[in-house]
């Protein structure tokens, strides 16, 4: 198989598992989004969508947030982890919001990461999930499986999405990110990982994870 083989298998498979492609993080507008991508560090997305309609009661935009003090915020982020710094960012980038962009959250990269506690990756979901806008934003599930689908030396983060922005139609950039995290999640997780039910793995992956893993397989049974 090519490498435009292989990548047009990856989408052909992934469009027939997830034609319906859920979003991860409860939200109903960019603001809500934003708040939720940055919750959601280092955290679970099941637990993010726990706590988000705690604070959302008491604040769903950046008016009202501001009226919360930087405590108040952490004590119902608390669960989430990194409750100090992303209570602090959560307040600050509301102030900017308010300030610089008359309450809206904007619309491009640039934009989006001057804000406090926001970064790259979650820069690249809100303009991707909130405005439609091409990005393909990674984390560690899309990292793993480029490395083990062979589309990526994988190095890094920086590296692997500069791989998939190169290898995959931009237009499909928004979906795959979505589709490659719901199924690294169901089909190739880091842990607990059965390369029987990993249909895209055991077709086109990189040969030294494939022959790690039966090797390890081995040793078990």
């Amino acid at each position: 198989m090519t490498k435009q083989e292989k990548v047009q298998f990856v989408i052909d498979t992934l469009e027939n598992i997830y034609p319906e492609i859920p979003i991860p993080l409860d939200h109903k507008d960019p603001y809500t989004l934003l708040i939720a991508v940055l919750m959601s560090a280092q955290s679970t997305d099941v637990r993010v969508n726990q706590i988000t309609p705690l604070l959302f009661a008491k604040a769903d935009n950046p008016y009202d947030m501001i009226k919360l003090s930087v405590e108040e915020i952490r004590d119902i982020i608390r669960p989430v982890g990194l409750s100090p710094m992303k209570s602090k960012g959560i307040h600050g980038l509301s102030h900017i919001l308010i300030n610089k962009h008359n309450g809206k959250v904007p619309k491009t990269l640039e934009a989006l990461e001057e804000l406090p506690a926001v970064g790259h990756k979650t820069a690249s979901v809100v303009i991707s999930q909130a405005f439609g806008i091409p990005a393909f934003p990674v984390d560690t599930h899309i990292h793993r499986l480029m490395y083990r689908w062979n589309l990526t030396n994988g190095k890094n983060v920086v590296q692997t999405e500069r791989d998939a922005k190169r290898l995959f139609p931009k237009e499909k950039w928004n979906d795959l990110h979505l589709q490659i995290i719901w199924y690294g999640r169901e089909y190739c997780p880091a842990r607990g990982w059965n390369l029987d039910n990993d249909i895209i793995t055991k077709t086109i992956g990189r040969k030294t994870v494939i022959n790690d893993y039966l090797k390890a397989k081995k040793t078990r049974s």
